[in-house]
């Protein structure tokens, strides 16, 4: 199992309606992570805006290309986009790009 960890950036201004989002995630949106691998996903926010995300899979590359290839996907990256800094005109989910672990305790 892959534990994988990455970073984003919520906007200053749009924490609040973040947070809101998260707190009532469209049920096929939950679906298609847990169908496509997605395990003790976690999403961490700091008040300043950085957003630590963590979650369990099989394979990330293999998740990420499934949950790609789901409509409801395509719907929540077009919604939430505009919640985030730097993200250079892709969606989040291109903006992901995993932390390299240097430390596990067991």
């Amino acid at each position: 199992m892959q534990r994988v960890c990455f970073l984003l950036k919520v906007r200053a201004d749009r924490l609040d309606e973040y947070r809101e989002r998260h707190a009532a995630v469209w049920p096929e949106k939950l679906e298609a992570l847990s169908a496509t691998g997605w395990h003790n996903y976690s999403l961490f926010l700091r008040e300043d805006g950085l957003l630590v995300a963590y979650l369990e899979t099989e394979d990330f590359a293999a998740a990420q290309a499934g949950l790609a290839a789901t409509g409801i996907n395509a719907r929540w990256q077009a919604e939430t986009a505009p919640f985030f800094e730097s993200l250079d005109g892709a969606g989040p989910d291109d903006a992901m790009k995993p932390l390299t672990e240097v430390f596990h305790l067991a």
